[in-house]
């Protein structure tokens, strides 16, 4: 398979056109992945623009690529979004990176009640850190298109997010299995995946979820980390709706 690499100016390329890749992704192109002269590779703009392309001059500081080939990939539907807790250490990184590599189209940072990683103040750094983890883990899975990661959401935003969506609530405990509701978003809505902290959703948000409608729903009957709870339930949707 081509190596792929993700430059803005692929949004308006066409065949025939020479796109230039510079700066980090240049670098990695050539210094890292060792692209060379006439080998194959795709670009893309992450936002649904697929360039194929040759190879025509390749350095650290500058790779150009001569367009061979463009398709437009049209934006899933229906969206999967990950309601992703704050979690301690990086479990929450390497949650983003694997729904983004198993196909979440748009995430969002949830501050829990129970989250024992406070972003406040440093809710820039935090979002940057997640953008660049969410990029990368696109481009690795040669995605046409990149997640959106949005701001910080609290429980009242997701309250709100439960009138227009359909919105299940990863929670051990309850009756339904994700299985089972998997396919049921045929309307076109965003299917939104929420995930707790470490030590679980609290009761209260648990409450106030339902009662605006969100269905609680579980994976089986293991109980799993926070890290590694989005990805599976990113691959059920993705089964269930025909993804793979």
């Amino acid at each position: 398979m081509a190596l792929h690499f993700v430059t803005d100016e692929a949004g308006g390329a066409q065949p025939g056109d020479t796109v230039e890749l510079t700066g980090s992704e240049a670098h990695h192109a050539a210094a890292v992945r060792r692209v060379r002269v006439d080998e194959a590779v795709t670009l893309g703009d992450g936002r649904g623009a697929w360039l194929s392309g040759v190879v025509t001059a390749a350095s650290p500081k500058q790779v150009e690529v001569r367009v061979t080939g463009r398709e437009i990939v049209p934006a899933p539907s229906p969206r999967f979004v990950l309601v992703q807790a704050l979690a301690k250490g990086d479990r929450d990184e390497l949650a983003v990176q694997a729904a983004t590599e198993l196909g979440v189209d748009a995430i969002v940072p949830w501050q829990a009640s129970r989250s024992v990683s406070r972003w406040d103040a440093k809710a820039d750094k935090g979002l940057a850190r997640w953008r660049t983890i969410v990029r990368e883990a696109a481009k690795q899975a040669h995605r046409a298109w990149i997640p959106e990661v949005e701001t910080v959401a609290r429980t009242a935003d997701l309250v709100r997010l439960a009138e227009t969506s359909l919105v299940l609530v990863l929670e051990p405990s309850a009756s339904d299995r994700l299985t089972s509701v998997a396919a049921e978003a045929s309307d076109g809505r965003d299917v939104v995946l929420v995930v707790g902290p470490e030590g679980g959703i609290a009761p209260e948000e648990l409450s106030a979820l339902a009662d605006a409608g969100a269905r609680l729903v579980r994976l089986g009957d293991t109980v799993l980390r926070t890290s590694t709870a989005g990805a599976a339930a990113i691959s059920v949707l993705s089964a269930a709706h025909g993804r793979w």
